[in-house]
């Protein structure tokens, strides 16, 4: 999973700017960085970011740690609802097809749909993932 996070889009110029200077050019980095409450806060003071956007940032990166989702499906399961990990484990597949479908018709974040048996892939990969943040 180690990619420069000049390739996320949700993460603006400015904040890549900030993390570069703090010397974080990877998500995997940031993700190290962010993945507890006080190395948020840590970070957040270094750069000069609130805490939140740092965790938002952290939780879209932990969401690609599923095997088959890249930034575009982890932002499409945010906007069915599924922020972290954690809750993706105990999600139905059809009923979370079913949330990314109609949350893809309102923002058409993606070209193509993961079908229900991709869907229960991830959440099956997700149950088997270590957690990485704490809150």
């Amino acid at each position: 999973m180690t990619f420069p996070i000049a390739q996320l889009d949700r993460i603006g110029p400015a904040l890549r700017l900030k993390l570069k200077t703090a010397g974080i050019r990877t998500a995997e980095k940031l993700l190290e960085q962010a993945k507890s409450a006080k190395g948020r806060q840590m970070l957040a003071e270094k750069t000069e970011t609130d805490v939140h956007v740092l965790l938002h940032a952290a939780n879209l990166i932990d969401r690609m740690r599923v095997k088959g989702v890249g930034p575009d499906y982890a932002e499409l399961l945010e906007a069915a609802g599924v922020v972290t990990v954690a809750q993706l484990k105990y999600r139905s597949p059809a009923k979370l097809a079913k949330a990314m479908a109609e949350a893809n018709g309102k923002r058409k974040l993606v070209r193509v749909l993961p079908s229900v048996p991709t869907v229960g892939r991830w959440i099956e990969h997700a149950k088997k993932l270590p957690l990485k943040i704490s809150y």
